[in-house]
């Protein structure tokens, strides 16, 4: 027998498949999809199996597989052929697509394997009472050993907190055992499933989805219409059919508000996986999902390469956020994704968002999609008011960065006890640092554009490539201590609330407060606690967080994105200030927006004071066509 092998050089040259064969110790052990070690060019290697064939036609010897890496771990049938569409849709290299399929503790490499299993280790007696007696009466002043050896006899079992060198004794002698148990680093208990009473708009979502067949459905429901309500009830009734479901969100900040959710209503049937977990932790969720211990997935993109067998439907959250698309090789889009296992399994794939993408919207009124409307928030909860306020008017009253209405707002809403969302899409301190004296500005020596100065830090930064220069209190080119920050960012913007409203809680939630582990879960949680009065951020805010006693929300620069050099900035822009703004008045109390601008006629801002996505989908649309 012989085993064609897809070896782990990310190379063109190389981008096929060697055929070795199969020793004899291998037979019947080998199969397509498992990791296997190799010989190649006088090194042993790492590699896929991706077919066994019974007759080799080559007139060269062959070499002989080394070894099997993991053979519990097998890519199968379905994410072999994923992995073909993958490499033809991307042009990548063949191993490249099978690499981005796995977590890193699973990607084939060059270097020695890792064991990222946790264990539990249990102590038991392995002998005869008389031959412990017979060790106590010779070892007398052994007396942590002859301590451990007491409890043993009362409790049967100890799980294994004793000195690991009593233990080696206690062994050595044959007077124990110690076992393993290999244990999860996230685990949740089931609950029980609520009774909801479900709007019309969502029983309507609910029965318009066939889950027999293949189709593409894209759901816009506003803000706050309980499209994720409709998503649990979908991976319910797909879960009662014994099939299971992945559910994608784009941003890790959604996922733990969402997670949270799903693990109320289905408990330890659920695996998360995006890259705010551990190795450690992803190769435990990877091995839950692998095991056919969980019916659900929830995670962002990298999460549709999952291994969940008898899928029964996919369901994209936000379909119409770019963290969907990867940027770096290969550059896929989970969409396409979804659609191929869609298809390969015949089920549902359900797109969701207040504010779809525009081909997706085009999709859908041409019929290629089936359209569902979600037109109303739950409990008849009214959409916020949105008010455009012109800061060139505001500049005049030397009001730089918050206008005086939303000043106003603010102080009202602290005084009665209320939360507020700020979102100014621009980390940092301020955008450029200039010199005064001969106009000298910081810019990143490989793309051309201005540093961001982090005063936190005191470093200014590249957001593009992650160039970092420490800044100096004198300019580099003229030697004066004249240097100036211009610009605002969002470390300016919280030491200008705090300085406004001192007897405030604010919390910023930026790529800069959320460096660490459980950070995003953190901040959310303690802001939902009533911990903080003010949140304030960046784009990370705007989607899926539902607050309810968040009745004012404040878009500091709404033409930040507007302004962008990109054909797609109109719709990046109305899809950002739609969503932030439905973060106010999700709960009983009316909501307000206040929309800061220079460009307050802009015709994307007035459908986004309006609430009017029809209008900027006709309107972008004749656009393009002229364009």
């Amino acid at each position: 027998m012989y085993a064609e092998v897809l070896i782990e050089y990310n190379s063109k040259s190389v981008d096929k498949t060697f055929t070795y064969t199969i020793p004899q110790n291998l037979f019947g052990k080998i199969k397509k999809g498992m990791k296997v070690k190799v010989p190649f060019a006088n090194r042993i290697i790492n590699g896929f199996v991706t077919n066994i064939i019974s007759n080799n036609t080559s007139s060269y010897e062959l070499k002989e597989i080394d070894s099997i890496v993991d053979e519990y771990l097998v890519l199968n049938e379905e994410l072999l052929e994923l992995g073909k569409h993958l490499q033809e849709k991307t042009l990548c290299t063949k191993i490249n697509a099978y690499q981005t399929m796995l977590p890193s503790s699973l990607k084939v490499k060059d270097k020695k394997q890792k064991d990222y299993s946790k264990y539990l280790e249990y102590v038991e007696i392995d002998s005869d009472i008389n031959s412990i007696n017979n060790y106590k009466q010779l070892h007398k002043t052994a007396k942590k050993q002859i301590e451990v050896l007491n409890l043993l006899i009362m409790e049967k079992q100890l799980k294994s907190s004793i000195p690991s060198s009593v233990l080696k004794v206690l062994k050595e002698a044959g007077l124990i055992k110690i076992t393993k148990e290999q244990i999860y680093r996230i685990n949740k208990s089931t609950k029980q499933e609520e009774k909801i009473i479900l709007s019309k708009d969502q029983e309507n979502a609910l029965n318009s989805i066939d889950l027999s067949k293949q189709d593409t459905y894209l759901i816009r429901g506003v803000t706050g219409s309980g499209k994720t309500e409709v998503y649990m009830q979908l991976i319910s009734k797909v879960i009662k059919n014994g099939k299971t479901a992945i559910l994608l969100v784009p941003e890790i900040s959604l996922t733990t508000q969402i997670i949270n959710k799903f693990y109320d209503r289905f408990g330890s049937d659920v695996a998360i996986f995006h890259s705010a977990l551990s190795d450690g932790e992803k190769y435990d969720e990877y091995l839950k999902i692998y095991r056919n211990e969980v019916h659900i997935v929830i995670g962002t993109r990298s999460a549709i390469f999952t291994p969940l067998n008898n899928l029964g439907i996919i369901i994209i959250d936000e379909e119409h956020s770019d963290t969907y698309k990867q940027d770096s090789n290969p550059r896929y889009h989970a969409i396409d994704m979804a659609l191929h296992r869609s298809q390969y399994h015949e089920i549902p794939l359900v797109l969701g968002s207040a504010t779809p993408s525009l081909e997706t919207m085009a999709r859908a009124l041409k019929g290629v999609y089936k359209y569902i409307e979600m037109p109303n928030r739950i409990g008849n909860a009214i959409l916020p008011k949105i008010t455009i306020v012109d800061m060139s008017i505001e500049l005049k009253r030397r009001n730089l960065i918050l206008s005086n209405i939303l000043k106003e707002k603010i102080k009202d809403r602290l005084e009665k006890k209320e939360q507020i969302i700020l979102l100014l899409n621009r980390r940092g301190y301020s955008t450029i640092i200039t010199c005064k004296n001969c106009g000298y500005t910081y810019e990143c020596p490989h793309c051309d554009i201005s540093l961001t100065y982090h005063k936190s830090s005191n470093n200014l930064r590249c957001h593009y490539c992650g160039y970092t220069l420490i800044k100096s209190d004198t300019c580099p080119k003229c030697h004066e201590k004249a240097l100036d920050d211009r610009g605002l960012g969002t470390e300016k913007l919280e030491q200008e609330i705090t300085k406004l409203f001192p007897d405030s809680k604010v919390i910023r939630m930026d790529a800069d407060t959320t460096r660490n582990k459980g950070s995003h879960e953190d901040i959310i949680n303690r802001f939902k606690n009533h911990e903080f009065d003010i949140l304030l951020g960046t784009q990370m805010i705007s989607k899926g967080l539902d607050f309810p006693l968040v009745t004012l929300v404040g878009i500091i620069n709404a033409d930040t994105t507007l302004n962008m050099p990109d054909f797609r900035s109109a719709e990046r822009t109305f899809s950002l200030l739609s969503q932030v703004s439905g973060r106010a008045g999700r709960g009983d109390l009316q909501g307000e927006v206040i929309l800061q601008t220079f460009n307050p006629d802009n015709y994307t801002l007035n459908c986004v004071k309006n609430n009017d996505y029809k209008k900027f989908y006709n309107y972008e649309m004749i656009n393009r066509h002229k364009n």
